[in-house]
């Protein structure tokens, strides 16, 4: 069996020790080596030419971001962020994202964290970033508004569930900004740390028509907004009367993640039925393919993102297999599929 070669830059040596010790809890991974700053970093990555880089966000000599820009630029590879949960580093975090970075995790900090469920996140992470297309970001790749779509949506009361992962940022920036500000009400999950949901919510909000904010518990649902999921809790359409709102509460992983699209779309098919739109997006793993199967089942419409389209085609293809999906789609063409669903 062929290892996943990771190199560990981090200029703590306890975050290094941690992290490589986290990691090869794994029989599939192996660090192969580590680095205290990014000029160490450059010449183990071209001596060691690690599968994926775990990178520190703040870094003595060179920050983590101006080193990513480099090497995306040099020696493109898959690159899983590391960051503190500061909200500095989590709007550095967002800007590292942009810059090709296929994923972010949360530093490890024993006496906060449950390592357990960190060692999980980390593994899964890496794991997916090595399967992961990685593409040096081109200059349109900078947070831009982009025209939204214009439809006319014959209902109010139809709702969006979307999930995504290891490259669902960029997915998600490129899908809601072209969603025009009469779109049904639309939740989103994306994998996470806590801390970050709420950077990326305001980035997106920034580029989209929609109204967009990390979600707290009791959010109503409606049209033209939309609600992220926050890091380390699950997310659940309630619905009262005529009123949909969310429920924001802790939970053990599921799916071995938290919050979990699984979460998410098995309560849109329980609570919205027919009148929901379940959407799956580039991620690794089984996340939210029996909720999607279960969305289906109570009627609703179901899209997946293509396999050309995804960073990884985890999420798509298992509830592809699962014949739960009514269309499949590329990135860019999601937006329509979603609005024609919900005409």
């Amino acid at each position: 069996m062929t290892k996943i070669r990771v190199l560990v830059v981090d200029d703590s040596s306890i975050a290094r020790q941690v992290i490589t010790q986290a990691l090869e809890t794994d029989p599939e991974i192996e660090v192969v080596g580590s680095a205290p700053d990014p000029y160490v970093a450059r010449d183990k990555v071209m001596s060691l030419k690690p599968d994926v880089v775990t990178l520190d966000v703040e870094m003595p000599r060179m920050d983590g971001v101006t080193f990513l820009q480099k090497l995306m630029k040099h020696y493109p590879l898959p690159v899983v962020m590391v960051s503190s949960l500061t909200q500095k580093g989590a709007e550095t975090t967002m800007a590292a994202l942009e810059a090709g970075a296929v994923d972010i995790v949360a530093k490890p900090v024993m006496e906060k964290h449950n390592l357990s469920e960190i060692t999980i996140e980390l593994v899964d992470k890496v794991k997916s970033a090595a399967r992961a297309k990685v593409h040096p970001p081109t200059a349109g790749s900078v947070i831009k508004k982009s025209r939204p779509l214009t439809a006319m949506i014959a209902t109010t009361n139809k709702v969006v569930a979307i999930g995504a992962s290891t490259g669902g940022t960029e997915a998600l920036k490129a899908v809601l900004s072209r969603m025009p500000a009469n779109s049904p009400g639309i939740l989103v999950v994306q994998h996470m740390p806590e801390t970050f949901t709420k950077a990326f919510a305001e980035r997106l909000d920034t580029v989209s028509d929609l109204n967009i904010k990390e979600a707290q518990n009791g959010d109503s649902v409606v049209p033209g907004s939309c609600l992220v999921a926050p890091g380390n809790k699950h997310m659940l359409l309630r619905r009262s009367g005529s009123r949909y709102y969310v429920d924001v509460k802790d939970g053990p992983l599921v799916c071995r993640h938290k919050p979990s699209v699984e979460v998410l779309f098995n309560s849109a098919a329980k609570v919205g039925g027919k009148n929901s739109i379940g959407v799956i997006m580039t991620g690794m793993g089984a996340d939210g393919a029996k909720g999607m199967a279960a969305m289906k089942e109570s009627g609703a419409s179901t899209i997946a993102q293509d396999e050309r389209s995804c960073v990884v085609f985890g999420m798509p293809k298992e509830a592809i297999k699962l014949g739960c999906v009514d269309k499949i789609e590329s990135l860019d063409k999601i937006p329509e599929a979603i609005l024609a669903f919900a005409k």
